[in-house]
Parts: structure tokens; sequence; C-alpha cells
């Protein structure tokens, strides 16, 4: 399957500040091209490539205030192994996070889901956040959880893998987070699904069902979205003038949601 991405950033950074962009496609991917630049005040700097857990590829930049842009762009011309599985992610994975709070909806979960082990429980809690939640963009803000948006009942895309994650996890499920990129979604933008551990086998589910579970591209791969963001800044003040980002992909059939998928 041969894909294409590519995104655009605009930052206004107002003073000295580290900034960590999370928008390359995973390592692993087999990759015909690709392109990343970042300028500052119209130079271009060099950005300091570090690998995080499971493929992740940060990119470090310094910069001082100013005017900051980002271009990346990549074409995937084959899919990846499927994710490895190991007892350190195990075990990872089940524990509580920032914005998965497993144990905190614990009591809801062994209600709601009471007997169901498995691929059954995996498409039944699915299921249940994509009846349940209501996909509104702008609908939440950063710091929103997992009980936030079952509480909100509405919410985007990390929202609804956020609960996804945290129902599982509280059944003894390990699940996290992949931020991708999605061909077909619409309207285009990184999106976020959720990984659960069922079998022995990572299986990709996306309770909006908005995109291809079978198109995806992982970018990074986490507990939650403190893991997977796709821009990190310490130091001074930045703000988020403009994002573009494009997804497509050849040869995908539309996603029946029920097909058991793996993120590659």
């Amino acid at each position: 399957m041969k894909r294409t991405v590519s995104c655009h950033l605009e930052l206004s950074v107002a003073g000295p500040a580290e900034l960590v962009f999370g928008v390359a496609v995973a390592a692993g991917i087999p990759l015909a091209t690709e392109a990343l630049t970042v300028s500052s005040g119209g130079e271009y700097l060099t950005p300091d490539e570090l690998q995080d857990a499971h493929g992740t590829r940060l990119h470090r930049v310094r910069v001082d205030a100013g005017t900051v842009l980002l271009d990346y762009a990549a074409c995937a011309d084959g899919l990846a192994e499927p994710a490895g599985v190991d007892e350190i992610d195990r075990l990872r994975y089940l524990r509580q996070s920032r914005y998965c709070e497993s144990d905190r909806l614990a009591p809801t979960a062994a209600a709601e889901f009471e007997g169901l082990t498995g691929i059954a429980l995996l498409t039944a809690v699915v299921g249940w956040v994509h009846d349940r939640i209501s996909y509104v963009g702008g609908a939440s803000v950063g710091t929103d959880s997992a009980l936030d948006t079952l509480l909100a009942r509405r919410g985007v895309c990390r929202d609804f893998a956020h609960l996804c994650i945290a129902l599982l996890r509280a059944l003894g499920v390990p699940a996290r987070m992949a931020a991708v990129y999605a061909p077909g979604l619409s309207p285009m933008e990184f999106h976020a699904v959720c990984e659960a551990l069922v079998d022995g086998t990572w299986w990709v589910v996306d309770a909006t069902g908005h995109a291809p579970r079978q198109s995806l591209l992982r970018i990074a791969t986490g507990r939650d979205a403190a893991d997977t963001a796709f821009l990190t800044s310490f130091g001074a003040p930045v703000e988020l003038v403009a994002l573009d980002v494009s997804a497509t992909a050849e040869d995908f059939a539309p996603d029946d949601q029920q097909t058991l998928t793996r993120l590659r």
C-alpha cells in the first residue's frame, strides 16, 4: 500500500524555547521519500532526531522569539512489521496514566462489561464508546481526561481513544494510544486511535469510525496524549498559528469497523 503524507506547522514563539515535534512517520515503515525542514526567522535549523518507544521519532530544536515553520512530507511504499509484544509493554499499558484514569473508571467498566473477555470485550468497549460519546470538534481542551469525556459525553478523536484505553485497562486489557496519519479522514487532521493487546496481538480500534484503519500510518505510540503529542514545548509560550495535514492512500477499501486490524 502506497501512502503519502505531509504537514505544515506555523508557530509564534514568545522567547527562547525548546520545541519537540512528533510528526515523522514511525521507524520501521518502508519509505520511498521523506523530507523535514524547520526554520526560524528565515534561517533553516538542523533538528536533533531522538527515537522513543515503538519507533516514535522526535525532532528537537532550540529557538529564540519569532516565527517557526515546519514542513514534513513522506511517501510510505509498503507496510511495517506487526507491532511486537513483550512483558514490559503489557505492564506499562495496564497502568493508569495522566489522561486515562483506569482506576477511577473501574466500577463503570465492571458494571457495563461483566462477563466479557477477549475480542468480544474489545468490540463491546469500542461500540459502547461510539454510541455514548458525540464527536464535536473543539469540544474538549488539552487537559481533559477519559473521565472528563465520559461526563461531558462529547469530544474529539483523542478523547474517544482515551476513554477506550481507560476502560480496557480497567478490565485487565493492556491498551495504548497511537498518533497517526489517517487517509480518508474528514476533515483532515492528525488522528488518534487505540491499540489493545488481545490474544497476543496489538489490534487497532477507532471508536470515532472516521477513517479506514487499514490505511493508518503510525507516527507516535505511548500511554496517552502526553506521549504522542505532535508538539511539545519547554520555555517561552508558543502559539500554534497554522496547521495543515494531508494524507492519501492507494488501494484501500472502506472500513466496516468489525474486522480485526493491525496498525502497519
